[in-house]
C-alpha cells in the first residue's frame, strides 16, 4: 500500500490549490498535517442539538442491539417466515437490514452492500453486508465486507472505482475499488476510506482513518461521485441534525476541502440523512442535477421518506431551479435511496430500503427483518406544469416474465367485475391501461354515481383485500393495505394516495406484488408508491371492478415472474 504522506506532495500543492473555492479549508482529516495557524483559532463547528444519548450512535431509529444487555431476541428460523419472504427481491438470509451501500458497477458485475446486523433481527452491530449480481435481479450472497471495530458501526457510504489510482492506495495503475463510510460511535461519527484489492470482496481500512472529521456526532452517509468539469472527486455528506448537507472536494479521495453547504430546505424532519447527488438525463434532451435527502422521522405519511430537489452543480455549489421539492413515493416503504456510481453511459439507477424506521424492528418475521427495492432506472420529465420531476421504472424486469396468465382486456360496466386466480408462491407484475367512462349527466348531489373509479383488488377468500384504485374524477391514485389481517402496529398506516394529471380519464399502471412487498408505478414512473404488505393468509385471486362509470380496458398482461434468488419462500 502506498503511504499517502511521502509521494503525494504534488497531490497536496493541487488541493492547496483549489482550497479557495472552499468555506472551511482544508478538513481535518488523515495526512492533512495542516500547519497552525497564526491567525485566530477557528471555532468548532456546532453539534448536532441531540449531543445526551450514551449508548447508540446519534440517529432517530432506536438500536435495541446497541442497548445493555446485548441482544435479547437473537435470530430465530421459522418456517412462519417463508410466506412473506419475496422471491425477486433482495432480504438477508438471517439479521437486520437496511440502507443500500456501496452501489457500484466494477465493469462486470454489480454490487449491492448494506446496512446489516447478522447477529439478531434488529438494528444494531451494523457491518456491511454484501451480494453481488450480473444485472441487478439475480443476487449472490457475498461475505461480509466491512465490520463493526472498536472505533464504531460501520454506517452507511459508498463504493467508486478508483480507476487512475488516483488515491495512489494501489499497487497497479489501474487502481481498484474504494468504500468511503462512517464510522459511529455514541459519541462520534467520522468518515472512514477503505480499500479492496479483490474487486470488493474485501476490504483493508485505510491505516490513516478517518479521512473526515469534523468533531460531530451527527455527521454522517457520504456519497462521492466524479466531477468531469472540475476533474475531482466530489463528497455530499449530511450534518444530520442541522439539516444541512456538506460537500466536500478532493483529487485522491484521502484530502477533502469543503466547498458549501446545502439547506436547511425541504422537510422539517428530525435527522436529514443519506444524500446523493447525480446527474440525470431530461426526456427530450439535456440533463440536470438531483439532490437526494432522506429524512427520518418527518415524512408527510409519517416517519422516513426521501426527498430529492432539481437544480444545477458548477462542481462547488448545489442550486436548485425553485423552492419545489419532490418525494420519490407517495406510500411509506422507500427509504434511504441510493445511486448506482460507474454505471455505462452514466445511467442512473436506483435501490432504496424496502422499510421505514416506524415499525421496521416489529414486522411479524422472525428470522429475518429487510428488503430492497427493486432496480430502477431514473430520468427526468415534464409534467402537466412543465416543472421536471422524478420519473423511476423498473429495471430488467421483463426478462423475469413467464408466460402470461388468461386475463381478457375489454370493458366492464359500471359495477361489474372480472376475477382471475393468482399462482400461489410467486411474485406477479399486472401491467393495464384503462379508460374511466366520461362523468354521467344529470345526477344529484351526493348521488353515489357522481363517482367514477377502477379498483384493482388483490384478495383471498378470508376477506382479506389489498386495492390499487384510481378516481377519474378527480385525477388521483389511492393505496390501501388496512384490510390486510397479517401485521397490525400504530404507525403503520393504511391507505396513500397520489394525484395523477388532472382532466384525464386515462391511466397506465403497473404492479409488482412479491410476497411482502409492492411496488406500484403510475403515470409513466411519475408517481410511484412502495409498501410493505402483510395478509394473514395468502392472496388468491386478482378482481378488476368498475365503479359509478364504466371503465374500458385497454391492454392487460399478468405476468408471473421467474425466482431470482436461492432462499426459502413459499414457493420453495
Amino acid at each position: 500500500m502506498t503511504d499517502a504522506s511521502s509521494p503525494r506532495l504534488s497531490c497536496r500543492a493541487a488541493l492547496s490549490s483549489f482550497a479557495v473555492l472552499g468555506t472551511g479549508g482544508l478538513a481535518q482529516g488523515a495526512g492533512a498535517n495542516t500547519p497552525p495557524s497564526s491567525g485566530p483559532a477557528t471555532p468548532l463547528p456546532p453539534q448536532a442539538p441531540d449531543d445526551t444519548r450514551r449508548d447508540e450512535p446519534n440517529a432517530s431509529h432506536p438500536s435495541p442491539a446497541d442497548q445493555p444487555g446485548g441482544m435479547p431476541h437473537p435470530v430465530m428460523k421459522t418456517e412462519v417466515d417463508m410466506p412473506y419472504r419475496p422471491t425477486i427481491h433482495f432480504t438477508p438470509t438471517t439479521g437486520f437490514m437496511n440502507d443500500p451501500n456501496g452501489l457500484v458497477f466494477d465493469g462486470t458485475q454489480y454490487h449491492l452492500y448494506y446496512q446489516y446486523n447478522p447477529f439478531a433481527p434488529y438494528a444494531g452491530h451494523v457491518h456491511w453486508g454484501h451480494a453481488t449480481s450480473p444485472d441487478l435481479l439475480h443476487w449472490t450472497d457475498q461475505p461480509i465486507a466491512l465490520d463493526e471495530t472498536g472505533a464504531g458501526e460501520a454506517f452507511t457510504g459508498c463504493a467508486v472505482m478508483d480507476s487512475h489510482n488516483a488515491s495512489g492506495l494501489f499497487r497497479t495503475p489501474q487502481g481498484g475499488m474504494v468504500a468511503l463510510y462512517t464510522r459511529a460511535s455514541p459519541h462520534a461519527q467520522a468518515q472512514y476510506l477503505a480499500t479492496s484489492y479483490d474487486n470488493g470482496q474485501t476490504f483493508e481500512e485505510y491505516a490513516r482513518n478517518p479521512v473526515l472529521d469534523i468533531s460531530s456526532n451527527s455527521f454522517r452517509d457520504p456519497q462521492v461521485c466524479f466531477h468531469k468539469p472540475t476533474g475531482r472527486w466530489v463528497m455530499v455528506v449530511a450534518k444530520s441534525r442541522l439539516h444541512q448537507i456538506a460537500f466536500y472536494a478532493s483529487i485522491d479521495l484521502v484530502h477533502w476541502v469543503h466547498l458549501s453547504d446545502f439547506g436547511p430546505s425541504g422537510l422539517f424532519g428530525v435527522d436529514y440523512e443519506c444524500p446523493n447527488l447525480i446527474e440525470v438525463a431530461v426526456e427530450g434532451g439535456g440533463t440536470r442535477w438531483m439532490l437526494f435527502v432522506s429524512v427520518n422521522p418527518g415524512a408527510p405519511t409519517g416517519g422516513s421518506i426521501t426527498q430529492y430537489f432539481v437544480g444545477q452543480f458548477d462542481g462547488t455549489r448545489f442550486i436548485p431551479d425553485n423552492t419545489v421539492i419532490g418525494l420519490t413515493d407517495f406510500a411509506k416503504d422507500a427509504y434511504a435511496l441510493q445511486v448506482y456510481s460507474n454505471m455505462p453511459d452514466a445511467e442512473a439507477v436506483s435501490i432504496a430500503w424496502l422499510g421505514n424506521w416506524q415499525y421496521a424492528q416489529e414486522l411479524p418475521t422472525q428470522s429475518w427483518r429487510g428488503a430492497m427495492t427493486l432496480p430502477r432506472t431514473m430520468v427526468l420529465r415534464r409534467d402537466f406544469t412543465g416543472g421536471l420531476r422524478l420519473a423511476q421504472t423498473p429495471r430488467g424486469l421483463d426478462t423475469l416474465r413467464d408466460t402470461p396468465l388468461a386475463c381478457p382486456a375489454g370493458r366492464l360496466a359500471a359495477g361489474e367485475s372480472r376475477q382471475v386466480s393468482l399462482p400461489q408462491g410467486r411474485a406477479v407484475e399486472l401491467c393495464m391501461s384503462v379508460t374511466v367512462d366520461e362523468r354521467p349527466h344529470g345526477l344529484k348531489l351526493g348521488d353515489k354515481g357522481r363517482t367514477g373509479r377502477f379498483i384493482i383488488t388483490f384478495g383471498n377468500e378470508g376477506g382479506e383485500k389489498l386495492t390499487i384504485g384510481f378516481d377519474a374524477f378527480s385525477g388521483q391514485l389511492w393505496l390501501d393495505r388496512s384490510n390486510l389481517a397479517g401485521f397490525a402496529q400504530p404507525f403503520f398506516t393504511g391507505q396513500f394516495s397520489t394525484a395523477l394529471a388532472p382532466d384525464d380519464r386515462h391511466f397506465e399502471i403497473r404492479i409488482v406484488l412479491d410476497a411482502c412487498t409492492l411496488e406500484i408505478f403510475a403515470d409513466g414512473g411519475l408517481a410511484v408508491g412502495t409498501a410493505l404488505v402483510f395478509p394473514a393468509s395468502p392472496l388468491e385471486f386478482l378482481r378488476l371492478e368498475a365503479s359509478g362509470a364504466g371503465a374500458t380496458i385497454g391492454s392487460l398482461n399478468l405476468y408471473p415472474l421467474r425466482k431470482t434468488m436461492p432462499r426459502m419462500t413459499a414457493a420453495t
